[in-house]
């Protein structure tokens, strides 16, 4: 990856989010972490503002995003217009919304997720690559709502 992936989460998923952090820094995978920084209680729509906005803004490649069901901050990405975020607890899922659907963020629960599994889908995630083709008319379309 050429640019670094974005990292935040609210205190649900601060522990997942220390874990992925941890296997980034394992694998020389570069990162920016938005927070939290402590497991103190936090609002995920401001977590995921900041990481989505440095995706948008090119500072970042894709966004690993973290609460207690992934859930929440996966509808607070989605607000961010450009971002294609998607809340994953399974491996089928993690690689095919990157291969059709170009998702720009992974969403994940700390409290759905455990940090081997998390581990997993992240790495999934990040060396999956968006196949194109008849997918992108689909893109297309989705990036078109926000115009709407």
């Amino acid at each position: 990856m050429s640019k670094p992936v974005a990292l935040a989460a609210d205190h649900g998923g601060y522990e997942l989010k220390e874990a992925i952090r941890k296997h980034l820094d394992e694998i020389g995978v570069a990162y920016k972490d938005f927070g939290s920084y402590t497991g103190e209680a936090c609002d995920y729509p401001d977590m995921a503002e900041a990481a989505c906005q440095a995706v948008v803004a090119g500072e970042c490649d894709k966004a690993l995003l973290f609460c207690g069901t992934g859930v929440g901050i996966s509808m607070s990405a989605n607000k961010v217009r450009g971002i294609r975020a998607c809340c994953c607890s399974d491996a089928f899922s993690a690689e095919y919304t990157r291969r059709h659907n170009d998702a720009n963020a992974l969403c994940m629960g700390g409290r759905v997720v455990g940090p081997g599994l998390g581990v997993y889908l992240v790495d999934l995630f990040l060396n999956t690559p968006f196949e194109g083709g008849r997918h992108q008319r689909r893109i297309d379309k989705v990036m078109a709502l926000e115009e709407k």
